[in-house]
């Protein structure tokens, strides 16, 4: 592909020159090196941290998991949907499946994520032929080998977000320079064939980074850097993927051979961290976004945001556009572009707390007063304007760019990847109880660890039917963290996600019951009933963030609506007509089985390769 072909030292000036000086206090805040030649950018422990430093880079940014991989790509599915708008060939075309190879926002994405794996090959080349490496001091050569671990799990990261979107695609585990002598134009590699490259190269990483409690002992701080935890987890979730459905060359969805031997890996990779205690629930799934991510905490005491995408600098270079491309407006400065759906706001407990942070019912003015929104116009709320502080963002300022962090893998995910295992190879064990109803405690605000019948799985569950509530819970815990598309297609369950999803919208806009999923576990059996409300009251002037009576509303989001409007308040039509012309009307327009489990290709790196062939469909 024309845009790895690049002289190596080239390259290497790139990632010299790729940091600046932003005034941020994070790890990926470093003096840039101006250095040509690897002898002198890996010539001691500083200046490879900061080559290192440049393959974090690439995770983020506009064309990384700063707004295009993270806010574009994994939309739509049942939780949350794209952009309003037309056909734009571009980002709705995208949500809707509707995209074609010369779709303006799949090029640029697409070179980032193998520019990310070229950095990274740099330093995996680089590093061990170090004279520190071997003859450094002890201190010295165990930074040098956890930087290795970090560019062998970066590479494993990039690689995995490219396979999960195009599918298979030609190996690059060589620098671009070496490569291009042995093969210039280099065909697809069956994914099966990657992902055991990835697997390999994170069992390797393991034994070079340290636990994060362990750090100390290298003389490295705690911060954002990847860990031992991170990669047993990326393994893990690697793992999971490897085992399950996906989208075939050869047409259909396919699962790989021997697959359970991969749940194994999930299963005792995230056995593993469970039982180091290096990792935990924070007790408060709220405080967890509005306290750590929005933020800017470095600090994570429980150590549950466990890989992180660190935007830096205020520009579409290295920061990110959370909480301006998504979440909800402030003094109406905002896109508020992802949206959850009405039937996935119904798919929550009305007493789970997860709800109101998870999705947003409201604008925000410049007093910090809250105006309430319909039901089709609600955002996603994790990463939300108006929690941003350390520093706060002026509600008059137009600036894109916030600096938060995507949450790539947190430690509530490795719970549940773990029962999802366990009931995989095994069936519903106490363990895989264990874990799910330790997530779902915490979504509920009760105690972690102490047993509850009143949030708890029901007892007895045979395994087909444990995996159903996995499948809910995953939706319930992580939504708007652009995992549960993949999950489905992993699963083999998108077009049953999406077509009925695209029912149930149908029956809410004439007010017509829902009926439960046949692919997970059903809605609370309140939310299946003509009564839910056609109105709701906003307190006028309020300015709680929580959507619930007396708080940002005055009515009950599950019972019938009052017929007048109640003092001190604002009507908005809540369900109604408009589910259908503004939700389901333009869900997953596009999309066609065997065909938009993938992205295509982008047409220039095809242009550029006369061996690359494009995805089935396209």
């Amino acid at each position: 592909m024309k845009t790895l072909q690049f002289n190596k030292l080239i390259i290497l000036a790139a990632i010299s020159m790729l940091l600046v000086s932003t005034g941020c206090k994070k790890y990926l805040d470093q003096q840039p090196i101006t250095e040509l030649g690897p002898e002198l950018v890996f010539k001691d422990v500083a200046s490879t941290y900061k080559a290192i430093s440049g393959v974090y880079s690439r995770l983020v940014g506009d064309q990384g998991y700063g707004i295009r991989v993270s806010l574009y790509y994994p939309l739509d599915n049942d939780e949350m949907q794209g952009p309003t708008g037309s056909a734009d060939n571009d980002r709705r075309d995208i949500a809707r499946y509707a995209a074609t190879s010369g779709n303006a926002q799949i090029e640029k994405p697409f070179n980032q994520m193998f520019q990310g794996i070229e950095y990274a090959n740099i330093c995996i080349s680089n590093i061990p032929k170090m004279d520190l490496y071997t003859k450094g001091t002890t201190q010295e050569q165990k930074q040098l080998q956890r930087m290795l671990g970090e560019a062998l799990t970066l590479r494993a990261q990039f690689y995995f977000e490219a396979i999960r979107n195009w599918g298979d695609l030609p190996a690059h585990f060589l620098p671009a320079g070496e490569l291009a002598l042995i093969n210039p134009f280099p065909a697809k590699t069956d994914r099966d064939s990657l992902y055991a490259q990835l697997l390999n190269d994170l069992k390797t990483a393991e034994d070079l980074v340290p636990w994060r409690g362990d750090l100390a002992s290298i003389g490295d701080p705690q911060d954002e850097r990847i860990t031992k935890g991170t990669i047993k987890a990326l393994r893990a979730r690697i793992a999971l993927f490897r085992g399950g459905y996906a989208l075939r060359q050869t047409g259909g969805m396919q699962r790989g051979s021997n697959y359970q031997a991969y749940y194994q890996i999930a299963r005792d990779e995230c056995n593993d961290i469970m039982n180091s205690n290096q990792h935990s629930l924070n007790p408060s799934f709220k405080a967890l976004w509005k306290d750590q991510v929005c933020a800017h905490a470095i600090a994570d005491p429980n150590g549950e945001l466990m890989f992180q995408a660190s935007g830096v600098g205020l520009t579409g270079t290295e920061d990110t556009k959370l909480g301006y491309y998504n979440g909800p407006r402030v003094n109406n400065l905002g896109n508020n572009s992802v949206n959850p759906l009405p039937t996935y706001f119904y798919l929550f407990d009305s007493v789970d707390l997860r709800r109101d942070v998870t999705i947003c019912h409201y604008y925000t003015s410049t007093t910090g007063t809250r105006t309430g929104q319909p039901l089709t116009n609600q955002t996603d709320g994790k990463y939300r304007r108006d929690w941003i502080s350390n520093p706060v963002i002026s509600p008059t300022s137009a600036v894109q760019y916030f600096g938060l962090k995507w949450q790539i893998i947190r430690y509530s995910d490795v719970l549940l990847m773990f029962a999802e295992a366990e009931n995989e190879l095994s069936g519903p064990s106490t363990a895989a109880y264990n874990a799910v109803n330790m997530v779902r405690r915490r979504g509920y605000g009760k105690s972690i660890t102490t047993a509850d019948v009143t949030v708890d799985l029901p007892a007895g569950l045979s395994k087909s039917d444990f995996f159903k509530y996995i499948v809910r819970e995953r939706a319930l815990e992580l939504g708007g963290e652009g995992i549960r598309k993949y999950d489905l297609i992993r699963w083999n369950l998108l077009a049953a996600a999406l077509s009925e999803s695209t029912a149930n919208m149908v029956k809410m806009s004439t007010s017509t019951a829902m009926v439960n999923p046949s692919y997970m576990a059903g809605y609370p059996s309140y939310c299946l009933t003509t009564a839910l409300p056609l109105s709701m009251y906003y307190i006028t002037n309020t300015t709680s963030d929580v959507n619930t009576i007396n708080g940002l509303w005055k009515n009950s989001l599950y019972k019938t609506a009052p017929t007048s409007t109640p003092s001190g308040t604002t009507k908005v039509t809540w369900i109604g007509a408009a589910v259908k012309t503004t939700c389901s009307d333009r869900f997953a327009t596009g999309y066609v089985t065997g065909k938009s489990e993938l992205l295509p290709l982008p047409q220039p790196a095809i242009d550029a390769n006369k061996n690359l062939v494009q995805n089935p469909g396209y």
